[in-house]
């Protein structure tokens, strides 16, 4: 739609929906006056210069006109007279527009109805998209993120398009999903090969040019992430006030797929927001944290990082962790039985149960739990 945004409603005296004022006009049969240039696009630091002629049934001249700009009125100083019925302002060294939306340059007559209006789109050509990462959860989908370039900002509106096909035959297919992961996203749900490589690239388009990021290759089976670990249980072991036994099952959505898997533990006692992790579990689906504190409620978390699947030579991606799960370790001198249950969960959709009584003892979990956040 090329109708200018202020234009449209100089008859009508509706409500500007980028200044959000009422525009207080008069009723004409004709148009009153006309802008030129209408709806420009410019780059920043740009110079315009515009006029506005009125119609000569008005009976007004040149000098019975003046400008705003956003609904400022712009200075005398900036005016030139070019003829009895027209009006120039000059505007040096233009900002990025205030709103994508575009800024209202607007003609007046003496008593402030407006006789004509004008968007100007003042904003910078989009860059290159980069940084373009993508997942399949499951190998059911596939969701892709980007960054929009070193500034981002281009002060107009922006459209980004994922494309993608095939690597050695097929047509270009664009994604259609722009909301599912969140800002400069696209998730596919369905309909991916699987064993063939993909090319996949982002094109950023706005007024004044467009951008298309180098092309990314990648193999459905090689960025595959899935659900969390189920079925996490965290128990006492015997009277040993130092240890807890975690276990937990694979994650159910590849149990039908030849692949491996990897774990990682986390995990922190109640009083602390500092998470200890446990970096290399290896596929085994128990273990035993030992060195804790007696008498101390814990918060356990485990995820998965499903490499290798169909032989799969890539690193794989990490799934969520899974809801915290707590349990305690028995205080010095403590008889054993049954333990309860300190907390049924914390910060999520909910926890699992810890198991009240120690099944047979879990091995040690290899390698020195390190401080601070696992890696991403």
């Amino acid at each position: 739609q090329r109708e200018s945004c202020v234009s449209q409603w100089a008859q009508t005296g509706r409500r500007c929906p980028q200044q959000g004022l009422t525009l207080q006009t008069r009723a004409f049969k004709f148009n009153p006056a006309v802008i030129s240039p209408q709806d420009p696009t410019l780059v920043i630091g740009s110079s315009l210069t515009a006029t506005c002629s009125v119609n000569s049934d008005l009976h007004l001249k040149a000098e019975d006109l003046y400008w705003t700009l956003n609904g400022r009125r712009l200075p005398p100083e900036s005016y030139k007279v070019l003829n009895g019925t027209t009006l120039s302002v000059a505007l040096a060294n233009l900002n990025g527009s205030r709103q994508q939306s575009g800024d209202n340059l607007v003609c007046h007559s003496r008593d402030g109805s407006i006789l004509a209006g004008s968007c100007l789109y003042v904003g910078l050509p989009p860059e290159k998209p980069v940084n373009i990462t993508c997942w399949s959860k499951n190998m059911k989908d596939l969701t892709c993120k980007w960054a929009p370039g070193t500034e981002g900002e281009t002060y107009l509106h922006t459209n980004y398009t994922l494309k993608y096909k095939l690597r050695w035959y097929g047509r270009d297919n664009t994604c259609q999903e722009y909301r599912t992961a969140g800002q400069y996203s696209c998730h596919i749900p369905k309909d991916l090969a699987l064993f063939t490589p993909y090319e996949i690239w982002v094109e950023a388009s706005n007024r004044l040019g467009v951008a298309v990021s180098e092309v990314v290759m990648l193999d459905i089976l090689d960025v595959v992430t899935t659900d969390p670990p189920a079925d996490v249980t965290v128990s006492r072991v015997g009277d040993l006030e130092d240890q807890l036994s975690v276990r937990w099952s694979s994650p159910p959505a590849l149990k039908d797929f030849l692949f491996q898997a990897k774990y990682q533990i986390q995990y922190r006692v109640e009083d602390s927001a500092e998470w200890k992790v446990v970096d290399d579990v290896g596929n085994q689906t128990s273990c035993r944290l030992a060195g804790l504190r007696p008498g101390t409620v814990y918060f356990v978390q485990v995820r998965c990082n499903p490499f290798g699947i169909y032989g799969s030579k890539k690193a794989g991606i990490w799934s969520d962790w899974s809801n915290p799960t707590a349990a305690s370790t028995p205080r010095s001198g403590e008889q054993r039985g049954p333990v309860a249950i300190p907390k049924a969960g914390e910060g999520g959709r909910g926890s699992s149960e810890s198991s009240p009584l120690a099944r047979p003892a879990a091995m040690p979990c290899p390698g020195a739990p390190a401080r601070g956040p696992a890696p991403s």
